[in-house]
């Protein structure tokens, strides 16, 4: 697979951007974090999934691994384009702007979609480009767009609870819902069309500034998705739709009784059998809106954690084979190199090195995980090799305030012997610890830039409410945070010098 040149990149979800309507959009925020990024000397901005979230709001399980995420339509488009008026916006003037309260977002946002739809119907004609947006992305956008709407006609139902001619897929139940729900399904299809519009805009104007989008797969989708609704021969299903199986993984660092995902498991052998063509058109569509992919629980493709159902945790399991080397081959034989990142982290075995280096690709490595032990120990940077992509801490962790703030002594003392540090501004202590490194990739939160604690923290493994809701307030990045950061960079060879000594607190926000 392709290789990636010596840089650094911000992990940081849309979501979190600041501004107006009470989640981060792909509007001016977004654009004025890509100029953030391009003067602190970064060449990655690294996303989490961008699909629509369900249950849970956790981007990691969405309605369709192919399709965006309405919540993150910027609004000021739409007024620009005489869709929505600024009285439309009312719904969304109390939402908080210090986190994503989803409960109430959810419902107030998908109002202020409604009603620029209802403009759009009252014009008549369709738009060129809508018309040539839903032309070419028919083959996932059809069934999504019916997957929603008898979601919304259900109250919001998981599929499996639907009458049984909707939920088998029944084509003269299906024709039906079609003909019925035809105002609700072009609803989605133009919330679909607004999304792709904007972060098209967004991922290139990101690319003309050197900027890279490091988008993510997750290896398993959601039962209540549309991808197994309308593949459901591809997943280990029984004869009335339930799954038999569902993923996770064992006991390991985040969780003593392991992490119960619920998801179902693929029937590789089909898949095989079709030549993976499921899994090659998910990476090409992802390939259309980033530009590099993190490939999330990479050692399910050489073997997976297979849970029953019904389990309350993921301690019963078993390990089951997966399609290892063969899928990749098929991805490169249609698609040709792809740059990924393979996330290899938990209980990794000797197959999942082997397959990882056989297909040369990067892993990853915590900085958080490496002074526990002693010197031997991998996740430190003495013990690195090029082919790493290093992150002080992910999403899944705490923030490295928050996690030096809970170590023993000992550990923290570990901490300062190594960096050589007091530990009084340990998250940028670990910045320099990764962009120093010889990883080819450093990748940091933007938490630990901005030097927060564990009330910032992204995700709690294992938690399955009241995660994905920190966002930054606007003021928050600061011209010091850019000369820092741009300071490492040069120091340490992961971006070119500049000679115009420009700032970005000069720079204005760019739509």
């Amino acid at each position: 697979m392709a290789p990636f040149d010596r840089a650094a990149g911000i992990l940081l979800h849309p979501t979190s951007l600041p501004g107006f309507g009470g989640i981060g959009t792909l509007g001016a925020e977004a654009y004025r974090f890509v100029d953030f990024l391009q003067s602190a000397g970064m060449r990655h901005w690294q996303v989490l999934p961008l699909g629509p979230t369900g249950y849970g709001d956790a981007p990691y399980s969405t309605h369709s691994a192919l399709a965006g995420n309405p919540y993150l339509v910027a609004l000021d488009p739409l007024i620009e384009e005489g869709l929505l008026l600024p009285a439309d916006l009312d719904p969304l003037r109390d939402l908080p702007e210090t986190h994503v309260d989803f409960g109430r977002l959810v419902p107030a946002k998908s109002a202020v979609l409604r009603a620029a739809f209802r403009r759009v119907q009252e014009r008549g004609a369709a738009d060129a480009s809508f018309v040539g947006f839903v032309a070419d992305n028919r083959a996932w956008l059809d069934d999504f767009a019916l997957f929603m709407a008898l979601k919304d006609e259900h109250n919001g139902a998981s599929w499996i609870d639907w009458e049984p001619a909707l939920r088998g897929r029944q084509p003269a139940a299906l024709e039906r819902a079609r003909e019925r729900l035809a105002d609700t399904i072009e609803l989605h299809r133009h919330n679909q069309y607004h999304f792709f519009a904007q972060w098209t805009a967004l991922k290139a104007y990101a690319n003309q500034r050197d900027i890279s989008i490091v988008g993510d797969i997750p290896i398993f989708v959601a039962f209540d998705s549309a991808d197994v609704w309308a593949n459901q021969s591809l997943f280990k299903l029984d004869d009335d739709g339930r799954p038999t199986v569902v993923a996770g993984v064992p006991p390991d660092y985040f969780s003593a009784t392991g992490q119960l995902w619920g998801n179902p498991h693929y029937r590789w052998e089909r898949l095989r059998d079709r030549g993976f063509d499921w899994w090659v058109e998910r990476f090409r569509m992802l390939l259309r809106v980033v530009d590099a992919i993190r490939l999330d629980h990479f050692r399910g493709f050489a073997g997976a954690w297979e849970v029953p159902y019904g389990d309350d945790t993921a301690v019963r399991g078993e390990w089951v084979d997966g399609p290892g080397r063969e899928m990749f081959d098929a991805i490169r034989a249609s698609l040709g190199d792809v740059p990924i990142i393979a996330e290899d982290l938990g209980v990794i075995t000797p197959d999942v090195e082997e397959l990882r280096d056989g297909l040369g690709l990067p892993g990853m490595k915590i900085l958080q995980f490496a002074f526990s032990t002693d010197a031997a120990d991998p996740s430190l940077p003495h013990n690195f090799t090029r082919d790493t992509v290093v992150y002080p801490g992910t999403h899944d962790n705490d923030t490295t305030v928050g996690w030096f703030a809970s170590l023993p002594d000992s550990e923290q003392l570990a901490v300062t012997r190594y960096t050589g540090a007091s530990g009084a501004d340990v998250s940028w202590d670990l910045i320099r610890l990764a962009i120093a490194s010889v990883a080819v990739l450093a990748v940091v939160s933007m938490q630990d830039v901005l030097r927060l604690g564990s009330a910032a923290r992204m995700n709690f493994p294992g938690r399955p409410e009241g995660n994905w809701t920190w966002r930054f307030t606007p003021g928050a990045i600061t011209a010091l945070h850019v000369r820092q950061l741009r300071q490492l960079n040069e120091t340490y060879g992961r971006c070119e010098a500049r000679a115009d000594g420009a700032s970005f607190a000069s720079q204005p926000i760019r739509k």
